[in-house]
């Protein structure tokens, strides 16, 4: 699989931590990720943003583990937030899990299935 970022010319440059585009080819698997919640495997949901940030990032990396990918794999994510005041730790949180890895993102502010869910991230990854 080839990958390649995509920033293209005469459009406002992306803030950190994501590319406008990202080009794909050559590729024999495309993973397809549901939105993964902020529910632990005893069915537990943390309290606060961060803790259910970095609990939803583990369970797209579990989900990529299973197929056996990694997060180098990861093309595009989708985040939905609860509320627009998780926009900045939000972004904080995929820049630390992402580190240099340069993937699409999108990120919504939405209603959330379940009132204690504060965001959902679905993603797409190839290999």
């Amino acid at each position: 699989m080839q990958s390649r970022s995509i920033n293209a010319p005469g459009v406002h440059k992306p803030s950190t931590g994501y590319v406008q585009a990202r080009e794909i080819s050559g590729q024999s698997r495309v993973l397809f990720i549901s939105g993964q919640t902020p529910v632990d495997i005893d069915g537990k949901v943390p309290e606060g943003f961060e803790a259910q940030c970095r609990l939803v990032w583990r369970n797209v990396e579990a989900q990529l583990r299973a197929a056996g990918m990694t997060l180098d794999n990861l093309v595009m994510s989708r985040t939905y937030l609860s509320d627009r005041r998780y926009a900045l730790p939000n972004r904080t949180i995929r820049n630390e899990v992402l580190g240099a890895r340069e993937t699409a993102v999108t990120v919504v502010i939405a209603g959330i299935f379940d009132e204690t869910w504060l965001l959902e991230i679905e993603a797409v990854a190839a290999a």
